[in-house]
C-alpha cells in the first residue's frame, strides 16, 4: 500500500509541474507574439511615405501624380565667380557657378552629393540633374530661392533614379555677396555656406502602376486607335 501511497503522494506534484510548464510555454508564445507585433508595426512604420512640415507656395507643389519620397538634408556652399557685367559696361557681380554640398539622412550619414549641373548623386551610383521650373524667395532674410526643379536619371538604378521632381526649401545662406566684386577681382570665386533640405518626389503608387504596365496602356491605345477609326 505504501507505493500507491506514494504515486498518489507524487501525482499532485506532476500535475502542478506540467501546469507551470504550460504557464511557461503560453508565457514565452506571448512574449514572442507581442515581440513580433512590435517588429510589425515598426516596419509599417518604415514604410509610410515622410511627411514635410513646410508649408510651401502653391507654384513649388509638384504634380498631382507625384508624393513625396525622401527628405534630405543638404550642407555645403554655393560657388560665385566675379565677372563682369553683360547689360552694363563697366560693371561687375558675382555670378552664380555651382552648389557644391554633402547629402544626408535624418541621423546625419552621408548618403550622396550635390554639384554642378545641378546633380543629386547617391552613394549607390544613381543620380539625377535638375532643371529649375518654379522659384520663391526665402522666407528667411539672407537665404537662397527656394525652388521646384524637375529631375532626370542620369546615372544607374538605385535610389535617386525614380526621383521626378525636387522642392529646395528650408534655405539658410549660400546668397552672393554684396560687395567685393571689381575689375580686380574678375576670375576669382568665392564659397558661401549654406544648408537646405532636398524634398525628392516620385510617382506616387497608382502612377507608378500605371508606369509599371506598359501592356495595359498598348491595349488602352490600340482600343482608342479603333475607335477613332470608326469615327472616320
Amino acid at each position: 500500500m505504501q507505493p500507491n501511497q506514494s504515486n498518489e503522494r507524487n501525482e499532485p506534484l506532476r500535475l502542478t509541474e506540467r501546469g507551470r510548464l504550460r504557464e511557461l510555454t503560453v508565457t514565452n508564445e506571448s512574449k514572442v507574439t507581442s515581440l513580433l507585433l512590435v517588429l510589425f508595426v515598426a516596419s509599417c512604420a518604415s514604410l509610410q511615405a515622410p511627411r514635410s512640415a513646410v508649408e510651401v507656395p502653391a507654384k513649388l507643389k509638384p504634380g498631382a501624380n507625384e508624393s513625396l519620397a525622401m527628405i534630405v538634408p543638404a550642407k555645403g556652399v554655393q560657388i560665385y565667380e566675379c565677372r563682369a557685367r553683360k547689360d552694363q559696361s563697366g560693371g561687375y557681380e558675382w555670378v552664380f557657378v555651382a552648389p557644391e554640398a554633402g547629402l544626408f539622412d535624418a541621423r546625419g550619414n552621408t548618403i550622396g552629393r550635390h554639384y554642378a549641373g545641378p546633380h543629386w548623386e547617391s552613394t549607390d551610383g544613381s543620380k539625377v540633374v535638375g532643371t529649375v521650373k518654379e522659384r520663391a524667395d526665402a522666407p528667411a532674410a539672407n537665404a537662397i530661392p527656394w525652388l521646384l526643379l524637375v529631375a532626370k536619371p542620369v546615372g544607374a538604378e538605385g535610389s535617386f533614379s525614380k526621383i521626378t521632381s525636387i522642392q529646395r526649401v528650408n534655405t539658410a545662406g549660400g546668397v552672393a555677396p554684396e560687395a567685393g566684386c571689381s575689375q580686380a577681382a574678375v576670375g576669382t570665386s568665392v564659397r558661401v555656406a549654406y544648408t537646405a533640405d532636398y524634398n525628392f518626389f516620385t510617382p506616387s503608387r497608382r502612377a507608378w502602376r500605371r508606369w509599371q504596365h506598359p501592356v495595359a496602356l498598348n491595349a488602352r491605345v490600340v482600343a482608342s486607335a479603333g475607335r477613332s477609326a470608326d469615327d472616320r
